[in-house]
């Protein structure tokens, strides 16, 4: 059997697992980069990928560090029941593969290397991308198809809000604010006086929920 490896690595301001949206397109927000690697740094592999809207992405979820488990306990279904690892997209899985349909902005060849700029991603910061496929709508969409508890979850939102004393430019608060409205939290935690920290970009988040809604106490950029 051939060995799989990475065609490349995807660069974005998710730099920790926590707050990354467990679905892609969620975030539609916020931009990744896809760095080709060496071996497959060929523009011509990618000659008329420009025709499609849409690409999926095969990658690997690079730190999981867990072996695989015939069970496992969704977050949507509030941490507590457990289905088949195969009816959910859960990382704890045989061969920690995942699967992404993003929205395809444009390519580039930025001073030599191929560099492919999508968004949407649920993916964190140098995750290793497998292969990259377009999205064949006639094909890839189906109507009336169903989707067990996540159909019941797709809609699931929060309300956020920001503290006074908050300062962000407005795209990186558009990017953090859809983050934050996907409720990152852990599901069976409901502790409304517990702060939460997130990492994205430059940034180190604090936030509480409060009253159904998440709020942003402070945004503190890390002085490099």
């Amino acid at each position: 059997m051939k060995t799989i490896k990475p065609i490349g690595i995807i660069k974005n301001g998710y730099t920790e697992k926590f707050g990354v949206p467990r679905q892609s397109g969620l975030a539609p927000s916020v931009v990744s980069e896809i760095e080709i690697n060496d071996e497959y740094n060929d523009i011509n592999a990618f000659r008329g990928i420009e025709e499609y809207s849409h690409l999926w992405l095969v990658w690997g979820f690079s730190e999981n560090g867990s072996e695989w488990s015939a069970t496992v306990r969704p977050p949507k279904l509030g941490g507590n029941k457990r289905v088949g690892v195969f009816a959910t997209r859960s990382p704890f899985r045989p061969n920690g593969l995942g699967l992404s349909c993003l929205k395809f902005v444009k390519i580039e060849n930025r001073s030599g290397r191929v560099i492919l700029t999508v968004t949407g991603a649920d993916l964190k910061n140098d995750t290793p991308v497998y292969d990259i496929k377009p999205y064949i709508p006639y094909a890839d969409c189906i109507e009336n198809a169903t989707g067990s508890f996540a159909d019941r979850h797709k809609n699931d939102s929060v309300t956020v809000e920001y503290s006074k004393n908050v300062y962000l430019n407005e795209s990186v608060k558009a990017e953090i604010t859809e983050i934050l409205s996907l409720d990152p939290r852990p599901q069976y935690q409901n502790d409304e006086k517990r702060i939460y920290g997130l990492s994205y970009k430059d940034y180190q988040i604090k936030f509480q929920y409060s009253a159904e809604k998440i709020i942003v106490l402070t945004a503190e950029k890390d002085e490099k």
